[in-house]
């Protein structure tokens, strides 16, 4: 398990470093806007925002979605903090 929480965070960090930022993180407009016909679950639309501040929190990562050095370092992945941080 520590192995694949490794590897997402250092996915992630790579990602960062190459611009990749809370707002690349979503799913299809018509996920997000679009009714979804009849049933009890037509009119819900999901809280996006919300749901993604509860996905970065469960990480342990900040609320634009770059992980914590505390996180980094527990992974050993000190070399990938940025600088300043």
């Amino acid at each position: 398990m520590e192995t694949g929480e490794r590897i997402y965070n250092l996915k992630r960090m790579y990602n960062v470093r190459c611009g990749i930022t809370r707002k690349d993180d979503s799913v299809l407009t018509r996920m997000l806007r679009e009714k979804r016909g009849e049933g009890g679950s037509a009119e819900n639309l999901p809280p996006f925002e919300s749901m993604l501040d509860e996905y970065y929190r469960y990480r342990g990562w900040d609320e634009s979605g770059l992980p914590s050095k505390t996180k980094l370092e527990r992974l050993g992945l000190s070399h990938m903090i940025p600088q300043g941080q």
